[in-house]
């Protein structure tokens, strides 16, 4: 029930808390910290008695109410004798009766990724034995008080902790503070941050004075001259941060204080929850480009993700590192970087690489120029690297593309057809055969995109470069970017109409329509699966699911559920359409609207050119109109992609599944969080569940976090573009048109729904959010580019799309009205919808 602090180290934090735990590792390692006792959690669910039992029976929603009775309950409930006195002796040894703090230490608490700063009370200069015993009580109060239950919540964290109380020493603060090792607001991992304030610590952590403000860097020392810290001071508290740091392994948040005899003592020290993962790195500063941002994705990738990524990269190196990129991927806690250094350094292929990530994850291209100005990359002596070259055009083959365009993407999706057969695997097999055999293929699915003939898919993307060449001096890039609106043979966009028509037969069927809007999306998924949902539904779900389901959001992590695993996605998707009414929101229509504004447009266009010049515009309205029969290959190899990934996730839960019965993994999904090499020892008879926990725990963790940076520096910044000094925001105009709405910010797709007429707001975007580019208005992200995945669909849905704008979800809110330029690349603010 009570621990000295000296006693208390190497103990469960689920006895004495997180900052007890914290605080005893310190004490245990040598650091000044000052004496006192821990009032363990033992000691709180003895008082705590029937509450905890009731607290457990109680349905997650209700929490909230029972909040406030469990409040009362510890306020009032007796407290055995026994732990009275023992408490009160305690408090006696320690302190002679003088004055002590007392500190709250939960077990959700000083987290990795939750610090719960100020989310549990602290009392300082409590004195007497029957105020001590009053403000613990008061401390175990506060875990149930509103802000920490909504906090707990937020964080998704255990929702029945348990709390622990700390009595320590007071110390008679002549001056305290809080000591950061590393800017929590730029992330550069080489400043030290202190605030500090004349007396006791808590004014500076409640905010209640204005501390004087030190920025520390390797060579300077910027704060005010005649603040309460002296250089040496200052000097100090830097030292014992970098011990701290060193001792738990990552940059820390720490509360310290002098007293009237100038000596340090510390008073807590955890994680600084805020800084974004980036590679460890040593020596000269080095950049790095984001892999999930590339591909789309806002969450780490499941290490079975990021195993497929690496091979599948793999097949891109030559390229790839001709432009300057690490030739292999560096993977911190799921999240994927490149090393773009070299890059960034050499003036030969910065303009390519720059160019190559704008394209993709706009504003990339832009900070990567950026940094080619930053003396702190000097760039590499001229001639020292080529740059990559320029790959050879077969034209004679995308002539006969040009000529004849069904046959040449026919000759595609034959080929990809026949390898895509090669995927499907064994039906009947042992888990070491299945294993066999998905080691076996993994190179060939992972490399599809790169293997699948490119010439026609060259010709699409060539035919209307060449065409813009001709129509020059007579037609805007962006006048010709319309022509590519409604392409046919893009499989996502077809795979957006697959899921109208599927809504569409749904509202003919009245008790259908009923039932799939008044019904939770898990609760359809389950029926589904089970096989119970009235036909039209369960029939027209399973078409879709058979052409589609091996597609899911994030969908390029390898570990990621297919839709095909769990439809819930799906049916919110569809009832996120069943409410879009009105023939303007016929996707159909609009589709074939689209395509024949396309064709008028291509006519348009090439009556600008004068007579004299009919040669040109013959050949440009030809290379238009076949360019768009091709331009639907663009999105197919990532398609491929996604049925081969499908193929062998099959096989792999099967292995899983059979590793359950093994009782080696606890579910079959857990395979997920291995790569193979470690599949193949859990058949060998290794116990990897507590591998696999800790794993998952990690992905969990950081999956939520707010945002990704898409570049990155190894010292912790993440350089960033200023936004419109005129008051709105400016991204890539990505997509032409202009639309005037109501934002509707999102996250997470799966269970979003976007009203018709609201402008979608999103970090980013795959092709598992483009259905509800349906019903949207408009799309505004903040990475994409000209050739990402969710930009080419809005173009051919035809909503204005702006992309990379920085900050685009934190600055815009939900229901706030703003107006998206396409063809400027702006956003405007405040202007009533149209």
């Amino acid at each position: 029930m009570i621990l000295e602090l000296a006693e208390a180290g190497g103990c469960p934090r689920d006895l004495v808390g997180g900052k007890a735990a914290n605080l005893a590792e310190m004490t245990a390692a040598g650091f000044p910290v000052p004496e006192g006792f821990c009032v363990t959690t033992a000691a709180y669910r003895q008082v705590l008695a029937d509450g905890e039992g009731e607290l457990a029976s109680v349905p997650p929603d209700d929490v909230g109410k029972l909040a406030s009775r469990l409040r009362a309950h510890v306020l009032t409930a007796p407290i055995p004798e026994w732990l009275e006195t023992a408490i009160v002796e305690a408090y006696e040894r320690l302190s002679q009766d003088g004055p002590v703090a007392v500190r709250s230490s939960s077990t959700a608490e000083d987290l990795p990724d939750a610090s719960f700063a100020g989310q549990y009370d602290t009392f300082l200069g409590v004195q007497g034995a029957g105020e001590v015993l009053a403000a613990v009580r008061r401390c175990w109060a506060s875990l149930w008080s509103d802000r920490a239950v909504r906090y707990r919540a937020t964080h998704d964290t255990d929702r029945a902790p348990a709390i622990a109380v700390i009595v320590q020493r007071l110390v008679d603060a002549e001056c305290a503070g809080v000591l950061y090792t590393a800017n929590p607001v730029s992330g550069k991992r080489s400043e030290v941050i202190v605030d500090a304030a004349p007396g006791l610590g808590e004014a500076v952590v409640s905010g209640a004075v204005t501390p004087d403000h030190y920025r520390l860097g390797a060579e300077t020392l910027e704060g005010p001259e005649d603040g309460c810290l002296t250089p040496s001071r200052l000097s100090a508290l830097a030292a014992v941060g970098r011990k701290l740091e060193k001792r738990f392994g990552a940059p820390q948040d720490v509360e310290w204080a002098f007293d009237g005899e100038g000596e340090l003592w510390l008073t807590q020290s955890r994680h600084i929850t805020t800084l974004f993962p980036v590679p460890e790195s040593e020596g000269e500063l080095r950049a790095y480009w984001s892999v999930n941002v590339y591909q789309g994705i806002s969450r780490p990738f499941t290490p079975m993700g990021a195993s497929m990524i690496r091979e599948r990269q793999r097949g891109m190196a030559g390229y790839m590192t001709a432009l300057g990129f690490s030739d292999e991927i560096t993977d911190v806690d799921g999240w994927l970087y490149w090393d773009i250094t070299d890059g960034v350094r050499s003036p030969a292929k910065r303009p390519k690489m720059a160019a190559f990530a704008e394209s993709l994850a706009a504003p990339s291209g832009r900070i990567v120029e950026q940094l080619g100005r930053d003396r702190r990359f000097p760039s590499v002596p001229s001639g020292h690297d080529a740059p990559p070259k320029k790959r050879r055009r077969r034209w004679e083959r995308m002539v006969l593309a040009w000529l004849w365009p069904d046959r040449a993407r026919a000759k595609v999706v034959r080929d990809a057809e026949r390898r895509i057969a090669a995927f499907a695997g064994p039906v009947e097999a042992t888990a070491e055969e299945r294993l066999s055999f998905v080691e076996s293929v993994r190179r060939d699915v992972c490399r599809i995109e790169a293997d699948l003939p490119r010439d026609a898919t060259t010709a699409g993307a060539t035919g209307g470069q060449l065409a813009g060449r001709l129509l020059h001096g007579y037609v805007d890039e962006s006048e010709v970017a319309d022509v590519f609106r409604a392409v046919p043979h893009n499989p996502t966009t077809e795979m957006d109409l697959a899921l109208w028509w599927a809504a569409t037969a749904i509202r003919r069927d009245d008790e259908a329509f009923r039932l799939l809007l008044e019904t939770a999306s898990d609760e359809l998924a389950a029926k589904q699966l089970a096989g119970t949902l009235p036909e039209v539904i369960q029939q027209g779900v399973a078409a879709f699911l058979t052409e589609y389901g091996c597609r899911a959001t994030s969908e390029i992590d390898f570990g990621v559920p297919r839709w095909a695993d769990d439809p819930e996605p799906v049916f919110a998707m569809l009832s996120n359409l069943l409410r879009a009414e009105g023939e303007e929101q016929d996707a159909k229509t609009r589709f074939e609207h689209a395509a024949a504004a396309a064709e008028a447009r291509i006519v348009e266009l090439t009556r600008r050119l004068p007579v004299t010049e009919l040669h040109r515009a013959v050949l440009a309205r030809f290379l238009l109109r076949r360019s768009r029969r091709l331009r639907g290959l663009r999105e197919f190899p990532k398609f491929c992609l996604m049925r081969g990934f499908a193929a062998l996730r099959t096989q792999l839960l099967v292995v899983g599944e059979e590793l359950v019965r093994a009782e080696r993994l606890e579910r079959a999904g857990d395979v997920m969080f291995l790569d193979l090499a470690e599949v193949r020892e859990v058949l060998g008879s290794r116990d990897f569940r507590a591998t696999v926990a800790r794993r998952r725990e990690l992905w969990e963790r950081e999956s939520r976090r707010p945002r990704v940076p898409s570049v990155v520096l190894s010292d912790g910044t993440a350089p960033a573009l200023e936004t419109d000094p005129g008051g709105g925001l400016i991204g890539l105009a990505a997509a032409a048109g202009m639309a005037t709405g109501r934002a509707r910010v999102i996250h997470d797709p799966d269970g979003a729904r976007i009203e018709p007429g609201e402008i979608l707001v999103a970090a980013t975007t795959d092709p598992g959010w483009t259905p509800l580019f349906l019903t949207a208005a408009a799309l505004v992200t903040e990475t994409g580019g000209m050739i990402s995945h969710g930009t080419t669909v809005a173009r051919e849905h035809g909503i204005p799309a702006v992309v990379g704008v920085p900050g685009a979800t934190a600055v815009i809110a939900t229901g706030q009205v703003i107006t998206v330029d396409g063809s400027a690349g702006t956003i405007r603010f405040g202007e009533e919808p149209r």
